[in-house]
């Protein structure tokens, strides 16, 4: 079936002359906006066609240790630096949009950062150690719903709390370890409780923290495979 061929308008100019009438003259009509289904989300000014788009989506929630840009570009047959911007933009729509956590929540910092062995030597923090160089994660893990990394730059009490209350709808009940700078959190409208690893204890009925652990221990492995910058944790 061949395809249909659209005839350009045509406008009549009047002679001046008395001839009567000049022979009839194409003139270019306004140039419309075209809008298409695309346009207003994330797929608006992209060449990739929708079927690839999708194939991306679904490798993305289902690879639990996270993709990289370069295994998607094999996946989907696209290049690196596409891969790269499609990724990019499926991040962005999930983490857009946040709502507070609610109901029990269970909080826990971490450190992320290489070990200093696979450093280069202009890099590396020869005193010290530990988490000396690295950044610091607060986990934010709603049981059954949402999760949340926030890169800080202390773990004292003033920026935990602050992180807390910014995350946590206030009446929710907000389950940590030990570390003190968790303590008075009863004062800011949390019901909360603790256990004390430092002890051995790891749960006392129903407080723990083993959802957030086992976010965490997933975001390590994912480490090994891919890239990782504080510019990342913002929120998922």
């Amino acid at each position: 079936m061949g395809r249909t061929r659209l005839l350009p308008a045509l406008r009549m100019r009047r002679s001046n002359h008395c001839s009567g009438r000049q022979a009839p003259r194409l003139l270019p009509l306004p140039r419309l906006r075209r809008r298409i289904v695309r346009t207003g989300t994330i797929f608006e000014r992209s060449h990739v066609p929708l079927h690839k788009w999708l194939y991306a989506m679904y490798l993305v929630v289902t690879a639990r240790k996270g993709i990289s840009s370069m295994q998607m570009a094999k996946e989907i047959g696209v290049t690196q630096k596409t891969a790269w911007f499609m990724l990019g933009r499926l991040r962005e729509a999930c983490g857009s949009a946040r709502e507070l956590l609610r109901g029990i929540v269970e909080v826990d910092e971490t450190y992320i950062g290489g070990k200093e062995r696979n450093k280069h030597a202009s890099t590396k923090t020869r005193p010290g150690g530990g988490t000396k160089g690295k950044q610091a994660v607060l986990g934010l893990r709603e049981r059954g719903g949402r999760s949340v990394a926030i890169p800080v730059d202390r773990t004292d009490k003033a920026t935990l709390h602050e992180a807390i209350e910014s995350h946590v709808e206030p009446g929710s009940s907000v389950y940590t370890d030990e570390h003190s700078s968790y303590g008075g959190l009863n004062r800011k409208g949390f019901y909360h409780g603790h256990v004390n690893h430092s002890r051995g204890e790891f749960g006392a009925g129903n407080i723990h923290t083993n959802s957030v652990e086992s976010m965490w221990a997933l975001l390590k492995r994912g480490r090994h495979l891919h890239h990782c910058q504080a510019r990342t944790f913002t929120g998922t």
